[in-house]
C-alpha cells in the first residue's frame, strides 16, 4: 500500500488504467490517496465503478479489447468443438453489444472456464442492452477489483523484498 500511496500521481493513476481502462475511475482513485490500507482502497475502488458514466463504462470496455490474450476461456481445457462454440458466440456478443463480454472468473477452476463463459454469453445474449450494460459494468467492477487487489500485493511483495 505504502508505494501505491506515494507513488507519483501519473504512475499510479497508469498502475490503475491496467486494472480498469476508464481514466475517470483511475483519476479519482488516484486524487484519494492515501489509502489506509487494502479494504479501503477497495471500497473506494467500487464506489468508484458504481459511478462510472455510459462514456466511462465503454471507455473501460474499449480498452478489455485491447488487451493482449485470447477470447475469454479459450486458454481453457475443451474439444475443438467447444472452442468453436465460444469464438461465435464471442463474435455473436460483439455483434450484438458492440463491446467484448466480460465476466469474472475468481473462483472458476480450469476445466469448468470453457462451460462457465460459453453458457454464460448465451445467458447474457438474451438480454437487452441496458440490461446487458448493467451486468456488464458490475462484472468489469469486479474484475477489476481482483486486478487492483493483486496489484496492490505484487507491489507491497516487491518492497518488502
Amino acid at each position: 500500500m505504502h508505494r501505491f500511496n506515494e507513488a507519483d500521481a501519473g504512475a499510479a493513476e497508469e498502475a490503475l488504467l491496467a486494472c480498469c481502462g476508464s481514466h475517470r475511475w483511475a483519476l479519482r482513485l488516484t486524487a484519494h490517496r492515501p489509502y489506509p490500507d487494502i479494504e479501503s482502497l477497495l471500497a473506494a475502488a467500487s464506489e468508484a465503478s458504481y459511478d462510472l458514466r455510459p462514456a466511462d463504462l465503454a471507455e473501460a470496455l474499449a480498452d478489455e479489447s485491447w488487451m493482449p490474450q485470447p477470447l475469454l476461456g479459450m486458454r481453457a481445457p475443451g474439444s475443438q468443438a467447444a472452442h468453436t462454440a465460444l469464438r461465435a458466440a464471442h463474435a455473436a456478443y460483439e455483434a450484438r453489444f458492440g463491446h467484448v463480454f466480460v465476466v469474472c472468473l475468481d473462483g472458476v477452476a480450469p476445466e469448468e472456464m470453457l462451460d462457465t463463459v460459453l453458457s454464460s454469453i448465451r445467458t447474457r445474449l438474451a438480454h437487452d442492452p441496458d440490461e446487458e450494460r448493467l451486468i456488464a459494468s458490475d462484472e468489469l467492477r469486479r474484475i477489476a477489483l481482483t486486478r487492483l487487489e493483486h496489484l496492490v500485493a505484487t507491489h507491497s511483495e516487491a518492497g518488502a523484498r
